[in-house]
């Protein structure tokens, strides 16, 4: 195990979206039920959350089978000695991602969201990773701006995104989101410059991680 020989002591744990699996596992929580994060000293556990759905899950659309493994996580959290998390997919539009963090909420979900963010990046670049990534339904807040030909070839940044989740995190302080982590689309340093620019400030709801 690499906690073992590199002392690593976090895990982000995904199935991927492979028809079959590659080995004797075929989900997450089977991994988590294998024992071997548990006994191997990880302090910090990560598992997926897909604030606009995930069809290799649920391919009708729907969040029924992302909600049930979401509450199997939940109840092992109860068991388990390292601090866990849920972390998502990048995302572009906190109206939607408010409403699926607050319904988990309700449904007895309490693990802390970590939030996708793609960084700063050309708009063609995030179009096609939003395509690749399965973040179609994100799409609509990229198109908005493409039709836009004074903001075309400005770089995309998700400021507006993470203020509005800010605003809503001042308003309701029990709002699950802790924490930002970024994707760096555009290249690590670009993002990291943002960042660092940007810290402290308005735009950031929550710690990075």
């Amino acid at each position: 195990m690499y906690q073992g020989e590199a002392g690593v002591e976090q895990a982000l744990l995904l199935a991927g979206g492979v028809t079959q699996p590659h080995g004797d596992y075929e989900s997450s929580m089977q991994l988590l039920e294998s024992g071997a994060f548990g006994e191997a000293g990880f302090k910090r556990l990560h598992v997926a959350g897909h604030p606009e759905g995930n069809k290799d899950i649920d391919p009708d659309g729907s969040m029924t089978n992302v909600d049930s493994a979401l509450r199997w996580k939940q109840a092992f959290s109860d068991t388990s000695d390292a601090d866990m998390a849920i972390a998502t997919q990048f995302c572009f539009e906190a109206a939607p991602v408010i409403d699926w963090a607050d319904a988990l909420a309700e449904r007895g979900i309490t693990l802390p969201i970590h939030i996708g963010v793609a960084g700063p990046a050309k708009l063609q670049t995030l179009i096609k990773f939003s395509i690749a990534c399965g973040v179609g339904a994100s799409l609509r807040v990229l198109q908005r701006r493409a039709k836009d030909l004074t903001k075309l070839l400005l770089p995309f940044t998700p400021d507006e995104f993470l203020s509005d989740l800010a605003a809503y995190k001042v308003a309701n302080p029990d709002f699950g989101i802790s924490h930002v982590h970024f994707f760096p689309l555009g290249g690590i340093k670009t993002n990291a410059n943002w960042a660092i620019e940007n810290g402290g400030t308005s735009a950031t709801p929550a710690s990075q991680s």
